[in-house]
């Protein structure tokens, strides 16, 4: 593969993360991915993961799947939250996302109700921006790592953890947001077995 598509495709995967990385310069993107626990050819996966589901979701007669459904992708590990109009839509959100290839876990976190409205979908979005500012404004957490989606005031985490006591402060950072009704984390540490990790 070519540099510029390498880099395309990296940029990708952070803008589809829903990242937003404060760094100036060139190859930002790369660096983005070099900085996170994930290796590069993980970042790519979980880019094209993403793509793959996004896709489906816009193929499927449940029209409110792309516009609802929030998903991350980290190591092939899928999480999904949001709000759908049905319990088929609900369904359907963790059927498709499971086509994937590539998909290896899927945490169905989406909500049938009629609670999205305006009011409660600006909060969640005011909520989600204030545990990412004080994510990264918090000594010894290394913030890039961490995805924050908000549902109904309900904040689900997920990332990779250099360890219990960082996990720890992400989560007391998490949960003392004003408004957070309750955290739901899908953070695995750095060496958790689940990752194939092989220490250095």
């Amino acid at each position: 593969m070519r540099i510029s598509g390498i880099i395309f495709a990296l940029g990708a995967a952070v803008l589809l993360s829903g990242c937003v990385p404060l760094l100036i310069g060139g190859g930002t993107e790369a660096a983005v991915v070099v900085a996170q626990e994930r290796s590069v050819g993980n970042a790519l996966d979980d880019a094209g993961i993403l793509v793959k589901i996004k896709d489906l979701y816009a193929q499927h007669d449940y029209k409110d799947l792309l516009a609802n459904v929030d998903v991350k992708v980290v190591e092939g590990r899928v999480l999904l939250a949001g709000n759908v109009d049905t319990p088929e839509a609900q369904i359907e959100a963790v059927r498709l996302a499971w086509q994937a290839l590539g998909v290896k876990e899927v945490m169905n976190n989406v909500q049938v109700n009629d609670k999205s409205g305006f009011w409660n979908y600006a909060r969640d979005v005011w909520i989600s921006t204030q545990i990412r500012t004080k994510l990264v404004l918090t000594r010894d957490i290394r913030s890039i790592n961490y995805s924050v989606i908000t549902v109904n005031q309900v904040v689900y985490l997920m990332g990779i953890a250099q360890n219990q006591d960082e996990l720890n402060r992400v989560t007391y950072v998490t949960g003392t947001t004003p408004y957070v009704q309750r955290v739901v984390s899908y953070v695995v540490l750095k060496d958790d077995p689940r990752r194939g990790y092989t220490p250095q």
